[in-house]
């Protein structure tokens, strides 16, 4: 698969790679060169755990976006394989 940079340096990330990553728009990633590849992942968040009535829960300082039946779905899907 390859793409484009334009004039401004942008680089398009194709959508197929987009939905198997789980990018949004919004969503903060790093992008990092090493060994001679360009490698994109999900920014690291802060979070803590909190206890409410005894149950243990992430609470995070940036406002992300809200996980889906889908995302739980297609994770356990990738993780079973």
């Amino acid at each position: 698969m390859s793409s484009t940079i334009d004039a401004a340096g942008r680089i398009v990330i194709p959508k197929s790679v987009r939905d198997a990553m789980g990018l949004r728009p919004g969503i903060p990633v790093d992008v990092l060169f090493s060994d001679g590849r360009i490698q994109i992942e999900f920014a690291p968040v802060d979070a803590r755990v909190v206890t409410d009535h005894g149950l243990p829960s992430i609470e995070t300082a940036d406002d992300l976006p809200a996980l889906t039946d889908e995302d739980v779905r297609a994770t356990l899907e990738t993780t079973r394989r």
